[in-house]
This record gives C-alpha cells, structure tokens and sequence, in this order.
C-alpha cells in the first residue's frame, strides 16, 4: 500500500497541492517519498529520497519546485528496500515519463528478464518496468496512451498508476486495476490520488474509478476509458461520467480512515485487497521458490515469533506436518533459550514479525544465527532490522497497519505461509501437480472467501457484543486440531482490544481442569473446523455447566448438534472443505467482536492500553 496523488491547473502553482496532499497519504507509507513536475519551460523535474516527506522535503528541497503539473508519491517498500533509487517516481531510459504507482506487479521477475537486456534499470522496483514497457511504445511511433494500453495488457497483479510525459505538459495518465484510485475536479483544474483526504482541501467532488479504467485528466477534462473486445477500448461518454460524479462531507481526519470510525474496522475490512496483494506479490515471486527449497532440504524447522505472528506460525506448523510431512517446531521468540543449546549448523529458523523489529525475536534470529542456524524471514517491512539479519526474506505486502492490533497483517502472514508450505510439498513431490495447481487456485481466491466472511460475520459480532456488553467475566475459545490454533489468535484479539479475559484452550483439554471455571451464562465461543467434528461434545459438555455456547462452522460442516437452548450455531460461508481456507473464514468474527465490544464499553480499539505496535524492548 502506497499513496499516489497527481493535480493539473490551468493557473498557478500544483507542487504545493501535491505536497499537502502527500501528508495526508502518509498513513499509506512513509518509508520514501518523491514528486515530479513539468515545469513552465516543459523540463521534467524529479526529486526523491529514501525518508519521510518531513526528512525529503527539506532535504531535497521539494518546496522549492514549481509547476502546473505534478505528482507524488509516498512508499511502503514491496520490491527492494527503502532507498533513494527505490523511490517513486520512476523514469524511462530517456528521462521523458515519470511515473508513480501502488500495488504489485506479479509478473515481475519474467518483466525484467526481457526489460535489463534493451533498458538501463536503476532500481529494485517492479514499478520501474512500467515505465520502461511505455518507453518501448513510444520508440515505435506509438502516443503515451497507445503505449500505455499496450503495456497494462503486458502486467499481472495491482496497479494504481499516475503517469506524466513532458511532451503533454497538461495531462496527467492513469490506470486502475484492484488499488484504490479516485479523481477529483474543481474549478481550474483535475486530480488524481489514492484516497479522498489527499483531496478533501481542494474538492469534494469525485469520481471513483473502477477495475479495469484507465485514461488521462487535464485542468478542463476526464477522460476515462476501457478494455473492449480482443484488445481495443473505447471511451465513456460524458453523460455516463456525470452521473458518477459524488460529492463528500467527510471531514478530513474521517476521511483517512476510509469513513470508518477507527483504524481498526477499516484494515479489517481491507483484509480482501490486502490478502490479493499478498497473493500477487508471492505467487511468481522467484523468493518463494527458493526458500522452498531451503525447506526441502532442510533436517529441523524452528518457527518463532511473538503474539499475532508466533499464532500464524501455529498455523504454518499444522499445514507442514498435514502436506508435507515435515515437523517444524514453534517457538515464542521470547522463550528461544528452551531450545538455543540444540540448535546446530544446518537447522532452518523461520522468523515470524509483522515489524520486523520485534526485540525478542531478532533476539532468538541473533542467537540461532551464532550457533550456525539458517535464517529465512517473513515480514511486513523491507529493509527492517530481521530482513538485514537473515539470509532470506519473503514480504507479505499488507501495507502499513495504523491499528495496534494486527488484523489484516495476521492473515496475509497465513496466506504468505500457506503458499510457501505448498511450494515445499511440490518440491518434495507430496503435491501431485494436479493437487498443487488446485491448492494455488484456492488460495488466490482467499481474498473473496474473507470478504465474504466479513459481510457474514459484522452483524452477528455486533449482536453478540452487545449482549456482552456489562459482562467483566472470563470466556473460552476452544477448538481442536487447526481450531485451536485459530482460537490462541481469537482470544488475543479480544484481550487486547475489549479487556476481558479470553483463553484458548484445546477443547479435548477443557475437562482436565477449566471446565471447572464455567457457570451459569459463561460464556464459550467454539471453533468448529472440518478435522475436529468430535468438538460437538465439548460443546454440550460446556452447555451442561449452563454455559452460552456458540458454535461456529463453515456452512458446508454438517454436525450432530443438539436441539438445546444454551448452544447457538454460527454459519459463516461455504468452503468445501477446504481446510487452507478455515483461517480466512472464522478469524474476522472474532476481529470484529472484539471490535464492536470495544467500542461498545467505551474504549479506543486504535489504541489499546499498555500495548505498542512494535515491541522493541526486552
């Protein structure tokens, strides 16, 4: 997730508009910044650095520049750390396009393997391609939006594109296809950003571009266009544009959180696109491959990492031993010492961390590297403090999370990890090539399973908060097998936004001794996955005790549920038994019950008490 913003005017000065704008994109990312412009005497100027906008603006002297035409960029790193090179915008070999973007280009290793032979590349990026790709159509008498049709026919994965060429020093091109992109119009002028707040200071009258869209703005025009058949495409009318025109009331702090009222209903609610970012950015990543490999061979696998990212190893560890027949081991980073004495040369450590800077786990990464341990990363942050320790990293892609607790982080790093255990069942020839391609497919579709899960699960949370809102007991959540481990992470999530105490437990173990804390109206939240249906009997056990038990269940799970007044079952969507699905469809309940509880008795779930978003210190 990145911010991109572009103005034209006919009068007057755009840089200052686009700077302003990119403070408010900051949220986005802010691990690098850039802007171009085309000046009065048609020069592009382009100015970028690795930093903050408050570090590059006054570094490189961005207030300085002037012009009617200009875009910026603020980063979240996906391809190649945070360095000046890296940041955006990018040019062509002949310095005549520049060009921002947000999302992720799947096909970009087969991209630059044909681009490197005929360009001179200067970054890391996968954004860079695209301008190169457009400089190719250009060489052959091609216009800009020729050129540019050309090359979207030539990408796979997420674009939102801003495009200057200095030959048209009043247009601004764009593109859409999954990453956010809006235009706004005012008097004397059009602009183009990520999200509203960019804009909110100069209109409140947009239009939303959809999937698939792509065209060109100048201070007195919108023109957007689309695919038609066998490659051509045609414009939209007018007509048809200005009934898409809307205007918003959103105050601008609003308006940065989507119009959601806190950060964390709106990165639960961005699980879809980040999921299909994650998907895209992994699935042809040449990354993937190769720490596949590393696994393949490998004799001991230790997971470790802390809180949410320890939970989505849990999971990586189920999936390995189920399709691979591997056994990893996992581990809470701040307990690496259990395990540091039988750590030796030729062992795999799979670092888990959304940050990559939590202290305990490059704690246990420091210490399993001295005594000879291989070190593979999945993280959040490029060029965070693990991706430098280890010998490999794979990144998630999820974009920044403003909220404390993680939600959309957690099941990125599930979908990240479940594509990497089935890559090692392919090597390993445990994955037929039929099996693995069904796999693959599966989990490309996880983005829509989750979105259906949350518009299943938002009212039902909210109905069951409210019940519980004058409750301060304890409650369990129980699963067994793959259950319990999506449990540990349900439980945390509502500990750690709603202040009450949720424990995970085994449900096989509940009878060895907390089933002795339930009483009349406890309540217990039951994980019903397809590799536990036996679960049915904790279900009444606890409903014995007078308990209020719900049961949750894929749609498609039939169980042998008793006709009784305490139990309740949950239906959330169809998967066809698909295990690899189970986390994407029962996690958001959970997300959104600890939410609306939160809220409910009166607390901020943005940012809960005593808890940072990193935890740096021992």
């Amino acid at each position: 997730m990145c911010g991109i913003i572009g103005l034209t005017k006919k009068t007057g000065d755009s840089v200052k508009d686009v700077l302003k704008g990119l403070a408010m994109l900051e949220y986005r990312g802010y691990d690098s910044v850039g802007i171009a412009v085309i000046t009065d005497n048609r020069r592009l100027v382009v100015r970028k650095g690795a930093g903050d906008l408050a570090n590059v603006r006054k570094r490189l002297g961005l207030d300085e520049l002037r012009g009617r035409t200009a875009i910026g960029h603020t980063r979240w790193a996906t391809h190649g750390p945070p360095t000046d090179s890296n940041a955006h915008p990018h040019t062509d070999c002949r310095d005549e396009i520049a060009l921002v973007h947000n999302g992720v280009i799947r096909n970009y290793a087969s991209l630059r393997d044909y681009l490197e032979k005929e360009h001179r590349l200067l970054s890391e990026t996968d954004t860079e391609l695209i301008a190169h790709i457009i400089e190719d159509g250009l060489r052959h008498g091609k216009s800009l939006l020729e050129s540019m049709v050309e090359a979207l026919k030539k990408l796979e994965g997420s674009y939102a594109l801003a495009i200057l060429y200095k030959n048209e020093p009043k247009r601004i091109y764009f593109a859409k296809m999954k990453s956010p992109l809006i235009l706004g119009m005012f008097d004397g002028g059009s602009a183009i950003a990520s999200d509203i707040p960019a804009l909110l200071d100069i209109t409140r009258k947009f239009i939303m571009l959809n999937d698939g869209e792509f065209g060109y703005i100048e201070p007195d025009e919108v023109s957007i266009y689309r695919f038609g058949s066998e490659g051509s495409f045609y414009k939209i009318d007018a007509e048809a544009l200005k009934n898409r025109i809307k205007l918003i009331e959103w105050s601008p702090e609003l308006a940065s959180k989507g119009g959601y009222p806190h950060f964390m209903i709106k990165e639960i609610y961005e699980q879809p696109q980040a999921l299909s970012d994650t998907y895209n950015g992994l699935a042809e990543d040449p990354s993937l491959k190769k720490v596949a490999e590393v696994f393949t061979s490998s004799k001991r696998i230790i997971v470790v990492g802390a809180g949410t990212s320890y939970h989505a190893g849990l999971i990586f560890t189920y999936f390995m031993s189920k399709l691979t027949k591997k056994m990893a081991i996992p581990l809470i980073s701040s307990e690496f010492k259990v395990l540091e004495s039988a750590i030796n040369d030729g062992d795999i450590v799979l670092a888990i961390s959304q940050s990559g800077e939590t202290f305990d786990t490059l704690e246990a990464v420091r210490t399993f590297k001295r005594k000879g341990a291989k070190i593979i990363t999945l993280t959040n942050v490029v060029g965070s403090a693990l991706d430098r320790e280890s010998d490999m990293t794979l990144y998630i892609r999820a974009g920044p999370e403003i909220g404390v607790a993680a939600t959309k982080t957690y099941t990125s790093q599930v979908l990240a990890l479940e594509l990497l255990v089935i890559e090692v069942g392919r090597g390993l020839g445990l994955l037929s090539k039929e099996n693995y391609k069904r796999l693959s497919e599966i989990l490309s579709r996880a983005d829509s399973y989750i979105q259906e899960s949350i518009e299943i699960s938002d009212p039902l949370a909210k109905y069951i908060a409210k019940l519980m809102n004058n409750y301060k007991g304890s409650l369990y959540v129980l699963g067994r097998g793959l259950g319990h481990y999506i449990a540990k992470e349900a439980a945390l999530k509502i500990k750690e936004i709603s202040y009450l105490h949720a424990e995970a437990y085994p449900a096989g173990e509940s009878k060895h001794g907390p089933i002795a804390l339930v009483e009349k109206d406890f309540p217990v939240f039951i994980i019903a996955t397809n590799d536990s249906p036996e679960i049915v009997g904790n279900a009444i056990e606890m409903a014995a005790r007078e308990a209020n038990v719900w049961i949750l269940k894929p749609s498609d799970t039939e169980l042998d549920i008793p006709d009784n007044e305490r139990i309740r079952t949950i239906d959330l969507n169809s998967i066809n038994k698909n295990d690899v699905l189970e986390p994407f469809i029962f996690i958001p309940f959970f997300q959104l019950l600890s939410y609306y509880i939160s809220v409910a008795k009166g607390y901020n779930p943005d940012k809960p008490r005593n808890l940072a978003k990193t935890v740096t210190v021992e």
